[in-house]
């Protein structure tokens, strides 16, 4: 069903069994796949690329231009999956030459309030609380949850299976596996029961617990933690997932809840 009361740009692309509630506006370029719901006043402004079974509610802005005083105009978008759910008052803004686009993996549910700013990169079975603000070029991985009211500073990264805890102000990279929580941003240990929800196994998340308590509870700099760590767990998935976010972390990461990681 799309309402008549909507108005959707000439260039626009809608797909099989999409509903279009009253006063939604759909700009030019953009698409929307199969069995999508876009509730009353709602509007997608223009660029944007979204996949199957997608949830717009009441008076979310997707696709908007950046907030950023260097996009000039250009030509950017945004790419979101399929069966996301996006809650009122919802902002996510498009790319802008940095990165050239914004991205929203699937599974995601991002509620009211939110608001996701330019060239960030959102992974798969994600959910935002509400209220919760990123800024420009933040990245946040798979299965991450974001409690209510957090504040992401730009360029941070968040890691796969991460929490973190309401009212944070994240302004250093979390890697996977964790909970964060407070300011300054601190760990506060494993994501345990969200690791066994997904199926890690005790040996596993026993693991992730040993080694971040070599990275935050010893009196070693962070090289001297990976390099222990390296010797005493073989190579697997999860250990290359923890080396390697540390590694490549440009911001460097929170602190142990002691505050004394060394770096």
């Amino acid at each position: 069903m799309i309402s008549e009361l909507s108005i959707i740009h000439p260039s626009a692309k809608i797909g099989d069994n999409v509903t279009i509630e009253p006063f939604v506006t759909i700009g030019e370029n953009v698409e929307i796949g199969d069995n999508c719901i876009i509730m009353s006043g709602a509007k997608i402004v223009k660029n944007t690329k979204m996949g199957r079974n997608n949830k717009i509610y009441h008076s979310a802005v997707i696709g908007g231009d950046p907030q950023d005083l260097k996009f000039k105009g250009e030509e950017t978008t945004l790419e979101i999956g399929d069966n996301n759910m996006f809650r009122e008052f919802t902002t996510i803004n498009r790319g802008t030459a940095s990165r050239q686009k914004t991205v929203i993996g699937s599974n995601c549910l991002i509620m009211a309030y939110c608001h996701v700013a330019h060239d960030c990169v959102l992974g798969d079975n994600i959910i935002t609380s509400n209220s919760v603000q990123l800024a420009g070029e933040v990245e946040v991985d798979d299965y991450a949850i974001v409690s209510g009211g957090v504040l992401v500073h730009q360029f941070t990264k968040i890691g796969k299976h991460v929490i973190v805890q309401g009212g944070a102000l994240v302004n250093k990279d979390i890697p996977p596996y964790i909970m964060a929580a407070r300011f300054p941003i601190t760990y506060t240990g494993v994501n345990s029961v969200g690791l066994n929800r997904r199926g890690f196994t005790e040996k596993q998340i026993d693991d992730i617990k040993n080694m971040y308590r070599i990275l935050f509870h010893s009196d070693m700099i962070v090289s001297q933690a990976i390099e222990k760590i390296e010797t005493e767990y073989e190579s697997s998935e999860i250990r290359n997932e923890i080396l390697n976010f540390i590694k490549m972390s440009d911001r460097g990461i929170l602190k142990g809840n002691d505050c004394s990681t060394k770096h």
